[in-house]
């Protein structure tokens, strides 16, 4: 078979996924601190305005961030809302391999858990509504 018939034979992909909507990273909406003390690890998101905080609080569910941080946590997450800093905080138990002492991880153990939450993606967020976020476009971006 040659590679032009190959070609042609392949489904095409973008018509299987027209009008999927497949998510934004959440780092390019918000910014994200966490810390960590024994086994537990607490991780605060913070959205840059009202507007993104109105649409993406509700989409950061605990069973959303449990399913996406599974690989590193396997306790119980429990989540806080700080409206007044639109915010969201997860305490994320069993998270950190024992903590400290015990862990096989290395040191930077629930300060990198941050990091790993913003590659979370975002459904539902319209896209003149996320590129307002200064976290939207990448250090080598450029605004559009």
């Amino acid at each position: 078979m040659t590679v032009d018939l190959m070609l042609r034979t392949v489904p095409d992909m973008a018509a299987f996924n027209t009008g999927v909507d497949s998510g934004i990273p959440l780092h390019r909406l918000a910014q994200a601190r966490s810390g960590d003390k024994n086994d537990v690890c607490d991780i605060t998101v913070f959205l840059p305005t009202a507007e993104l905080y109105a649409v993406v609080e509700p989409r950061l569910t605990v069973e959303r961030v449990a399913a996406h941080m599974a690989p590193l946590a396997s306790g119980k997450v429990d989540r806080y809302l700080l409206p007044n800093v639109w915010g969201v905080k997860f305490v994320l138990h069993e998270a950190l391999g024992g903590g400290g002492s015990r862990s096989l991880r290395g040191d930077n153990l629930g300060k990198s858990m941050a990091a790993a939450l913003l590659l979370m993606p975002i459904t539902g967020v319209p896209d003149d509504l996320a590129r307002t976020s200064p976290t939207y476009y990448g250090p080598k971006e450029t605004r559009r």
